[in-house]
């Protein structure tokens, strides 16, 4: 498959190439081998991206919603199509398994574009009635929004950004990471493709000094960021300076709680898609997982047991199951972390080791006996580390499990109903699950709390996030005054 792009950036409902900015390597995680290089984007692509989504977005705001709508939803057609190619250029972004890839990635970025597409032609303002006179109110677009893109779901998040912002009417210009540059450029041509006016969906590239750019320009009115808690708060702080709307979905440390009457196979599952699932890089990872110690010992068992039948390998083959990390950075990130796990007294029950061959793999990593003040068990690892930790009683174990700035995430598993009800109420996280783990359909919001975000994602609410009301009141008699 070709993966070097036509050129570096799409602007104007064209690629555009200006080798005067920093060229950037693309990495294939697989390999270590460079299998693309762009360049960031420079004062003049960002000008030209900035102008061109200030044009594109008067003639889209000026569409009925139905008409926005249909181009939203063809390009989610294009995009299922064409799930296979996107699926591998998003596995040599990323490193993610193909097996991975083809389900979770260009396909949710097409429920994304045909949801919002669906919800386009109902966003409408409400009437209320004051005697005679009365109040009616509109949504109106905010105007030319930024996304700023994470390394882990380069497509979808692409989607998930660019689709409801473009529902109500704004113009986006979408940065991806610099580490997975390639597949929003692919989103951006499908939107030409399905007949969005040029200009309207923009992409450049570049390093964080780019994103500072793009979060300072004075005529960005929203800024939506995926990333670190740190990057978020600088993000949040630059924004607010300029008074922009602003959305921030960043990380966690999420807990799961397993209690004694929990179906240990279910759980188990949940645990492994909590910490396992592109190979522990995803933001909203139970990586905190508190099972009752009635079945801590069983528990571990049916893990590793589980562990041992994933397939670890080349990500382009269907049957691999657990691919490598994103970049080398991040491998040394990660057993940074299992070496102070060690150093701390967990215990190492499951892999711990990078894999000797090439690229950037490390073995599924399960330490037991953790304790809640160990760094494994307090700070974001964002790879293939799960933490256990043992408890007895379901006040104690919910504390435990709050104690911490992040607010992303939080599971439970177990078969008592009133109980699984009663510990969600009790999670200060945003986005909870019972009996489950990770799944983010975009029918239902997505975010945090606390540290780990402010706004929403998906569904309807991500309305309210790229949309603000104007109200206007209708007086049907005379104005009285008091001179």
């Amino acid at each position: 498959m070709q993966t070097q792009p036509k050129a570096s950036h799409f602007v104007d409902g064209k690629y555009l190439e200006d080798t005067a900015g920093t060229p950037i390597d693309v990495i294939y995680p697989a390999t270590g081998k460079v299998v693309a290089t762009v360049h960031s984007a420079t004062d003049a692509v960002i000008e030209a991206a900035v102008q061109s989504g200030m044009r594109a977005q008067k003639a889209w705001a000026a569409m009925t919603g139905t008409e926005r709508g249909r181009v939203l939803r063809r390009a989610a057609d294009i995009m299922r199509a064409r799930n296979h190619d996107l699926s591998v250029l998003e596995t040599y972004d990323t490193g993610k398994p193909y097996s991975e890839t083809s389900v979770a990635d260009a396909t949710s970025g097409a429920d994304a574009l045909e949801y919002f597409g669906g919800l386009a032609g109902s966003l409408t303002g409400e009437h209320i009635q004051l005697g005679d006179d009365f109040v009616y109110t509109v949504r109106e677009p905010l105007g030319l929004c930024v996304g700023i893109g994470a390394w882990n779901y380069p497509t979808q998040i692409a989607c998930w950004k660019g689709a409801p912002a473009l529902a109500c009417g704004n113009a986006m210009i979408f940065k991806p990471s610099e580490t997975t540059p390639l597949c929003a450029l692919k989103v951006a041509e499908i939107m030409m493709e399905a007949g969005a006016p040029a200009g309207l969906y923009n992409v450049v590239q570049g390093l964080g000094d780019v994103g500072a750019k793009l979060v300072g320009e004075p005529r960005v009115n929203k800024v939506s960021l995926t990333g670190s808690v740190p990057t978020g708060r600088k993000v949040y702080a630059a924004a607010a300076a300029q008074m922009k709307h602003v959305t921030v979905e960043l990380g966690g440390k999420s807990p799961m709680i397993v209690f004694e009457d929990a179906d240990i196979e279910n759980a188990v599952s949940g645990a492994i898609l909590g910490n396992f699932y592109s190979s522990g890089q995803v933001c909203s990872n139970g990586t905190r997982v508190f099972v009752h110690a009635d079945i801590l010992e069983q528990f571990l068992e049916r893990l590793c047991a589980r562990l041992d039948t994933a397939i670890i390998g080349d990500p382009m083959d269907p049957e691999t199951t657990f691919g490598p990390m994103v970049s080398a950075t991040q491998m040394e990130i990660v057993k940074g972390f299992i070496a102070k796990g060690e150093a701390e007294g967990a215990r190492l029950v499951y892999g711990g080791k990078q894999l000797d061959q090439d690229g950037f793999y490390l073995q599924p990593t399960v330490f037991a006996d953790v304790t809640d003040d160990m760094t494994i068990a307090r700070e974001e690892i964002f790879g293939p580390v799960m933490s256990v930790l043992s408890f007895t009683c379901e006040d104690e174990v919910l504390a435990r499990a709050n104690d911490t700035e992040f607010g992303l995430a939080a599971g439970v598993f177990t078969k008592d109903i009133t109980r699984a009800h009663r510990v969600v109420k009790g999670f200060e996280a945003g986005t909870c699950y019972i009996n489950t783990y990770n799944l983010a359909p975009v029918e239902a919001p997505f975010g945090g709390a606390k540290a780990s975000g402010v706004g929403r994602e998906n569904s309807k609410e991500a309305i309210n996030h790229y949309s603000e009301v104007k109200t206007v009141y209708v007086a049907m008699g005379d104005v009285e005054a008091p001179f």
